[in-house]
């Protein structure tokens, strides 16, 4: 028997990624799947596409959890805290929710409200350093989906100078399974279908993850809801702050990273192109009229942006190589 692994909130879109991708795992073995309103139904009512995998859900609470070498949690924000503290401490735990991310209590409480459940080592393996560190926690948290996106885009360029940390903006898209499963009207397939709008406008959760993550010190950030069901696409513009190329400075930065992928010169990412992956697709230039820099990123929201990156830092953690069992590339068409 290989590692024994558990998902809390399987019933969720993020939950299904997580098991799908445990099921062709060469190293892992689901052991418990546990969910709220849906426990009891069997998997398959629940996630058609995991037809084969003959698994109940369960009641989600630690007794369910609590036999596994390793957990991962893809609750609703806020309830992860009480639910990984009264696990073993033997037990490794991987937290797809927003819970323990940010280490502030104060940005906790202006952008999510509640107790702050304390901050764990930060699941972005890409940033500098952030591997090593990683590879020794047995708590994580995993980044948000456009936080994701937005600190792949922008961290380096901020590190190395490129940049100012001042004045960033954003505007990104993402697709309708980012805002869950659970049934809501502005939703519906009628209402989402040949419409773009953007919501949370200048007090998205995710702001102070970012400037945590990249070090900007000032982000403007616009996300817009589209009509698709999985991807995000984000572009970052920010003032230039010395004569390096940015595109370079990207290119070196993710030299020897498997899952970002700097587009050759005049490509430009598409959320498509990362459909089913653990990718992030990247390009930068220059605004011929403003001088600012431009980057563009794209990702699967459930996968690097949540499931598949959060199997990543879990692969890390375990000792295993950084790349297995995940998909570098999308599906098409």
């Amino acid at each position: 028997m290989g590692i024994r692994a558990a998902v809390a909130g399987a019933s969720g879109y993020a939950g299904g990624e997580l098991l799908r991708l445990i099921a062709a795992h060469p190293e892992l073995d689901l052991v418990a799947a546990t969910a709220h309103s849906q426990a009891g139904s069997p998997l398959a009512a629940v996630h058609p596409h995991l037809t084969g995998l003959d698994i109940t859900l369960g009641v989600t609470g630690p007794e369910a959890l609590a036999d596994a070498d390793l957990v991962f949690l893809a609750l609703p924000h806020g309830e992860s805290g009480a639910l990984a503290a009264a696990l073993p401490s033997g037990v490794k735990v991987v937290d797809l929710g927003a819970d323990h991310r940010l280490r502030d209590p104060d940005a906790w409480a202006r952008y999510y409200g509640g107790e702050h459940a304390g901050a764990w080592t930060y699941g972005l393996p890409e940033l500098p350093g952030q591997k090593g560190e990683i590879s020794i926690a047995t708590r994580v948290a995993a980044p948000g989906c456009y936080a994701t996106t937005i600190s792949l885009a922008l961290a380096p360029l901020i590190t190395a100078g490129a940049v100012s940390a001042d004045d960033v903006v954003v505007v990104a898209a993402s697709g309708t399974s980012g805002a869950g499963r659970g049934a809501k009207a502005h939703l519906l397939g009628s209402e989402v279908m040949g419409d773009l709008t953007p919501y949370k406008v200048g007090r998205h959760q995710h702001v102070p993850e970012i400037k945590q993550a990249t070090g900007a010190r000032s982000l403007s950030f616009t996300p817009v809801l589209a009509p698709m069901p999985r991807g995000i696409l984000a572009t970052v513009t920010a003032t230039p702050a010395s004569k390096d190329d940015a595109r370079q400075v990207l290119a070196e930065a993710y030299a020897d990273a498997p899952f970002v992928h700097v587009l050759p010169e005049g490509a430009w990412p598409h959320t498509a192109a990362t459909l089913g992956s653990n990718a992030c697709h990247l390009q930068a230039t220059t605004d011929v009229d403003s001088g600012r820099v431009i980057v563009s990123g794209a990702l699967d929201n459930l996968g690097k942006g949540a499931a598949a990156q959060g199997v990543q830092c879990a692969n890390l953690m375990l000792g295993l190589p950084e790349t297995m069992g995940l998909p570098v590339h999308g599906v098409a068409p």
